[in-house]
Formats: C-alpha cells, structure tokens, sequence
C-alpha cells in the first residue's frame, strides 16, 4: 500500500472564453477559466481525429488577477496545478458534483499583442513568463 498520494496536472491550450475575475468573501481574489486542449485519438478505420477536451480552471490571489488582467479568448496558456473535487446541492435538491484544477502555476504563451487582441501591454507579463501561486500571496512569482 501506498503512503502518499500525486496529484499533478500539466495542461497546455487556449481559453474558450474571457477570464472572470471576482473577489472572495475573504477578500482573495480568483479567476476562472475554461481550457480547450485538443486530444488525437484513433478511429475505427485507422485514421486520426482530433477532438477538444475542456477544463475548468481557478486561479487564485496576484496571479489570478494577472490572468484576469493580460489574457483573452484564445490566449494559449500552460497550466501546472492539481485536481479538485467539489460537490453541492442545487436549490431543488438535487446533488452535483464537480472535478475542476486549481492552478499552481500559469505560463502565458502568447505574446503581450497577441493576448490583448492586437495592442500591445507596456507593464504585463511577457511571452513565456511565469505567474505562480507560492505559499502564500506573498510568495508569488510573476
């Protein structure tokens, strides 16, 4: 038997959609994200076909609003985080239940220009820099 557990996801892909960046009850700030990463798989006949996987993605504190900030639709991003299971129940009662990754990490893959639709960002994040989550907000890299 095991004594330890891993749960580690490393993702590559694009936003589907603008990042939604909101603010805790606590005050900490965190952005979601949905990520389209497209998996081959194999036919029947022998051919290949493309087809998209989506995940859903949360970003918390100074990265989050990083991510909030600098990226759009479209933006391809690299994701190193874990897996987090959720469930709750609906307002008619019935129970759901969720797997969504919590990212330790984010890597912006796109250039400034590319990330704001065409306009350049002065003060962002550049191509290929890291925005990580640490300890604490305080040991965040960007």
């Amino acid at each position: 038997m095991s004594y330890f557990n891993i749960n580690r996801v490393v993702i590559v892909g694009r936003l589907t959609r603008d990042p939604e960046l909101r603010a805790l009850p606590s005050g900490t700030s965190v952005c979601s994200l949905r990520i389209a990463c497209n998996g081959s798989r194999r036919e029947e006949n022998g051919d290949y076909s493309e087809r998209p996987n989506y995940f859903d993605v949360s970003v918390y504190g100074a990265p989050g609003e990083n991510v909030g900030t600098y990226m759009r639709k479209g933006s391809r991003v690299a994701i190193d985080g874990r897996l987090e299971w959720r469930e709750w129940e609906t307002s008619d009662q019935q129970k759901r239940q969720a797997v969504s990754i919590v990212a330790d990490t984010v890597q912006f893959l796109d250039s400034p220009g590319e990330r704001a639709g065409g306009a350049a960002e002065a003060d962002g994040p550049e191509d290929g820099e890291l925005v990580g989550v640490g300890a604490g907000e305080d040991s965040a890299v960007f």
